[in-house]
């Protein structure tokens, strides 16, 4: 069975909420987790209405796998739950940035961050 992500408006998502949303063809928004008292950016993830909606309604990081095709709260596998402190929308609609207590490796290689193995030289 293969699983899509829900249509826009389809949820429990506050309608609200829904309409100032921008999302790309799939659906989908990118969603920035931070660690929210150092600032620490920890992974990107996609998002749709209904992973949004259970962020938010759950206090637990939903997110949408777009190679899996199906919805994945973080930790539940590995133990590196995300616990949501606060959810931002950018000015734009198009991004969100989920602050988070981070509990061990955000990333799926074991790393902290996805973002701390391969610093690109400046210049």
């Amino acid at each position: 069975m293969s699983i899509t992500p829900a249509a826009p408006g389809s949820t429990a998502l506050a309608p609200e909420i829904a309409a100032r949303l921008k999302r790309t063809e799939d659906g989908l928004l990118p969603a920035v987790a931070q660690q929210y008292d150092t600032g620490e950016v920890l992974m990107l993830g996609w998002m749709d209405d209904e992973a949004l909606h259970r962020t938010l309604t759950t206090g637990r990081c939903t997110y949408w796998s777009r190679s899996r095709r199906e919805y994945w709260v973080k930790g539940d596998t590995s133990g590196h739950v995300q616990q949501v402190k606060s959810v931002a929308l950018d000015c734009d609609g198009d991004t969100l940035l989920v602050k988070v207590d981070q509990t061990g490796a955000a990333c799926h290689t074991g790393d902290r961050t996805c973002f701390d193995a391969d610093v690109l030289p400046l210049g």
